[in-house]
């Protein structure tokens, strides 16, 4: 399916082409056999002008459709994967407790790990709605004073605590010289911070390394900045990543699993909170330095 799309972008591109040239020609020719006819040349030339955008217009749009379509499937195939894996392991063990005499150490064992299904399962429900909520426009949350420090600090241990990390893997450190106030709202403040931390884990290679900075930039902006030393990102995809549904096509990224919205919902919430979020990596193998830079709130009265 795939490729039959890349071959319909390889012949509207050329197709396109082919009339922009053939359009250029004829209108060229027109131009040279009637150049004494003034009104008439000027009109041919606005008239080649309007068809001559018409048609790239219509190219750009054709193959933007096409894109999107593949990355919309691409993303109905994740998540159909995301939901179903977890609830068959449940089921699975259900069935297993349901027909069999287990010891108390098995069971709780099953437990714990039809838990960590449904927070999986959880997980990737919430992802999908609140990509539709926060890219919303019509949709305002209230916003409160919040210490982004002791968001970033609860979103490390949650992450510590979900993975089995071990001790060291994850290291946090608070550059600010006050208390990093923001005005937002905690819930997707909470989601932003935690998708970096996710997917830097996530995209780990070996060992998982990863290093969670709050900084300040000046008096008006704050920082949370997340790097790993996992599979790095070359140039041409650091804006691509935070593109609704978007995944990196090629290697160990796209077997990685995910929905491709964690990081378009960091980059709806930095905009909603008048940030914004970007992405550095020297290149493949090299890691990856996710930010998120978001207005210091204004200092409370007295």
């Amino acid at each position: 399916m795939i490729s039959g799309r890349r071959r319909s972008v390889i012949f509207f591109s050329v197709f396109g082409i082919c009339l922009v040239v053939l359009a250029t020609t004829l209108n060229v020719s027109w131009v040279v056999l009637y150049w004494r006819e003034g009104v008439l040349w000027l009109l041919g030339v606005i008239f080649f002008l309007l068809i001559i955008a018409g048609i790239v217009l219509n190219t750009i749009f054709l193959v933007r459709e096409i894109r999107r379509n593949e990355q919309h499937d691409s993303f109905i195939n994740a998540v159909t994967h995301e939901l179903k894996t977890p609830v068959a392991s449940i089921r699975l063990y259900l069935q297993t407790l349901q027909s069999r005499e287990l010891d108390e150490p098995k069971r709780r064992e099953f437990y714990r790990i039809m838990l960590d299904d449904s927070e999986r399962l959880l997980h990737t429900i919430d992802q999908v709605l609140r990509a539709g909520a926060t890219a919303s426009r019509l949709r305002r949350s209230a916003r409160v004073r919040l210490d982004l420090g002791e968001i970033a600090r609860e979103c490390v241990e949650l992450a510590q605590t979900r993975f089995h990390l071990e001790p060291g893997a994850l290291e946090y450190v608070d550059r600010t010289s006050a208390r990093p106030i923001v005005l937002g709202d905690g819930d997707e403040l909470k989601a932003a911070v935690w998708n970096l931390i996710d997917n830097a884990v996530k995209y780990s290679t070996g060992a998982v390394r990863v290093r969670v900075d709050l900084e300040e930039i000046d008096n008006q902006r704050l920082a949370v900045r997340v790097t790993d030393n996992g599979l790095g990102i070359s140039p041409a995809e650091l804006k691509r990543i935070f593109r609704r549904f978007y995944r990196i096509p090629t290697g160990v990224a796209m077997r990685t699993k995910g929905s491709g919205l964690g990081l378009f919902i960091v980059r709806s919430v930095a905009r909603k909170h008048g940030g914004r979020a970007f992405a550095e990596s020297a290149g493949a193998g090299h890691g990856s330095t996710f930010t998120l830079q978001l207005p210091a709130a204004p200092q409370a009265s007295a």
